[in-house]
């Protein structure tokens, strides 16, 4: 039955247009259909999307040499009992003992030229995409994984294919391993047939931080004579080599600011608002490099552009710098924050610096720039305004935590989001399209720009919004990169939405409650307080609530994109939609309790 079902799933795929990937909503519309015709029963809905997708990417990942494709592997195809196999940050280091078909999978990828991975979860096969390494990903996973990760490898264009496992027990599974060995074999064929892909913009905006690049666009004023800033080592440095102030010891103080500036700058961060501004100049120039030799097409971009969107991120991590600061953060990227390495004062004065290095990047006219004088207006107005709107927010949410009524209404919550988080979406957004619009005739260029400053303002603001309100979800499950601990809004005092919501619809003695765990005199321990926080937001439909709103900011910033005439630009709308505002998965009340109980490793 399943090899008839898959054979189903080719020709269906086989008929779709392989110029654009598929969002998960409209696969999910084809594999519907599907069943429907063959009288299946739901339950078959996301192994029939599964073997879809791989049918769809098929001609496309042929068209990747196998060493730049990825063979992933799950670590339940293992024998459980008595596997030698050791681990490392990679993965499992499989022994070949001959007890599991790992081995024999392996030994067949590694033949063709495969790099191959035993390892668990999308983010770390999309580091490995972004970063450059590998082209395509072919792996073996349990269905309910494939089904999560299906819809970042639909949105980012990534040639995937996958094998679902027979079951999801965790301990010595199987699956089809013919269909595995097939994959793996899919024959190299140059030219296939190519779908557009936003990963050559993702590497493009991540290429940006790396030392060489970074010097060359900015250049430092303080370089030492290795060509390295002062402290920092011969190449693009590791997260483990942040700048400390042993290895700044006996280097000049003036150099000290800018090689602690740089080093930040260069690490951490999704580069998310570089992306923005370099797609939206793409998109505004044909989007070409989207397209099948979008690397190519990368080389044509201006370097005022690559600029323009590094001054988004440069601004964005000055902003960091001091809102770990305010908000008493101790860890950014995994690392030590600023301020906890170097103290409050060198911090704000990197912060500053970092600013100061932004608009730098927009003022100056460097060798090879044809950036007319208005176009510089017009950037360094909307970074301005960005810059002014950002400080009114933050400025907003400061005096709220230092009141003594923390009553909150929801729409001041939302006002604060669109002031803190939507501006750098807008800015980054209308530099990569400003940049784009040169017209011969100053008229029709100022009205060509006017027409696309409102709907750029409005899709930001809700895309803001939207996003901000899924922050404060992610902020109840804690992470690996900034906050470690869950629950960290509440402990700091931040006015969120859902501290908002949970007032507006609990009683008066339920309100009281929740008021008096954000008293300084607060006799709870940091565990109580977060466990009625969470009980009070759950028993109010706080959760529930906010992720009504990010539906309802997710169809006005929708609204917008359907009305942009520039298909490339809309395309590009409808992206950032589907993957900056990605859903987190409320865990249980328990797990919540246990998440908020300890930090999260």
């Amino acid at each position: 039955m399943r090899e008839s079902l898959r054979d189903r799933c080719r020709e269906v795929a086989d008929r779709l247009d392989h110029d654009h990937p598929l969002t998960k909503d409209q696969m999910e519309v084809v594999a519907r259909r599907m069943l429907e015709e063959a009288d299946l029963p739901e339950g078959f809905l996301g192994w029939t999307m599964v073997n879809i997708s791989s049918a769809f990417w098929r001609k496309q990942l042929s068209s990747v040499p196998p060493e730049r494709r990825l063979f992933l592997l799950p670590h339940c195809l293992k024998h459980a009992e008595g596997c030698p196999a050791d681990y490392d940050q990679f993965g499992m280091n499989c022994k070949e003992c001959g007890a599991c078909s790992i081995a024999d999978f392996r030994g067949v990828a590694e033949e063709m030229g495969y790099r191959v991975l035993v390892a668990e979860g999308s983010p770390v096969v999309m580091k490995i995409i972004v970063g450059g390494y590998v082209d395509a990903v072919v792996g073996v996973a349990c269905l309910n994984v494939l089904e999560k990760a299906i819809d970042k490898v639909l949105l980012a264009g990534i040639p995937c294919m996958a094998v679902p496992l027979l079951s999801s027990d965790c301990r010595n599974t199987k699956v089809d391993e013919s269909w595995v060995e097939e994959m793996i074999r899919t024959p190299y064929i140059p030219a296939a047939a190519q779908t557009r892909s936003y990963v050559h913009l993702m590497r493009a905006a991540g290429g940006l931080f790396q030392t060489d690049e970074l010097h060359r666009l900015a250049p430092p004023a303080r370089i030492g004579e290795n060509g390295r800033l002062p402290g920092q080592g011969s190449g693009n440095e590791s997260q483990e080599d942040a700048i400390t102030p042993d290895r700044l010891e006996g280097v000049d103080p003036i150099a000290a600011t800018e090689a602690i500036a740089y080093d930040f700058l260069a690490r951490g961060g999704k580069h998310s608002r570089p992306f923005i501004t370099l797609a939206a100049y793409d998109a505004m120039t044909g989007g070409d490099a989207t397209a099948g030799d979008g690397e190519a097409i990368l080389e044509k971009i201006p370097d005022a552009v690559r600029r323009a969107a590094l001054s988004i991120e440069t601004f964005h991590k000055a902003s960091l710098v001091h809102d770990d600061i305010e908000d008493d953060d101790a860890f950014r990227y995994g690392q030590p924050a600023v301020h906890d390495r170097f103290g409050v004062a060198t911090a704000i004065n990197v912060g500053d610096y970092l600013i100061g290095l932004g608009y730098r990047l927009l003022s100056r006219t460097m060798i090879g720039d044809e950036v007319p004088a208005a176009t510089r207006v017009d950037l360094l107005d909307s970074l301005a305004a960005a810059h002014v709107r950002l400080s009114e927010g933050q400025g907003a949410e400061l005096f709220w935590r230092d009141a003594k009524d923390r009553r909150l209404q929801p729409i001041d919550a939302l006002k604060i989001y669109a002031l803190k988080t939507s501006p750098a979406f807008e800015a980054a957004l209308f530099s990569g399209v400003r940049l784009a619009i040169q017209d011969a005739d100053a008229i029709a260029e100022a009205a060509q720009v006017e027409r696309l400053l409102d709907p750029i303002r409005r899709f930001s603001r809700n895309l803001g919004v939207a996003f901000q309100i899924i922050n404060d979800l992610h902020d109840w499950l804690g992470d690996d990169s900034n906050k470690l601990s869950a629950g960290a809004d509440v402990i700091a005092g931040r006015p969120t939405l859902l501290w908002a919501l949970a007032l507006q619809n609990l009683n008066g003695d339920d309100q009281a409650t929740l008021l008096s765990i954000a008293e300084d005199d607060c006799e709870l321990s940091v565990i109580e307080r977060l466990q009625t926080a969470e009980r009070l937001y759950r028993q109010s439909g706080a959760f529930d609530l906010a992720l009504q709103l990010v539906d309802k900011h997710q169809a006005k910033a929708e609204q917008v994109a359907d009305d942009i005439e520039i298909e490339p630009l809309r395309r590009l709308f409808y992206f950032l939609v589907d993957t900056v505002l990605e859903r987190p998965e409320m865990p249980s009340p328990a797990l919540v309790s246990l998440a908020v109980a300890a930090p999260v490793a």
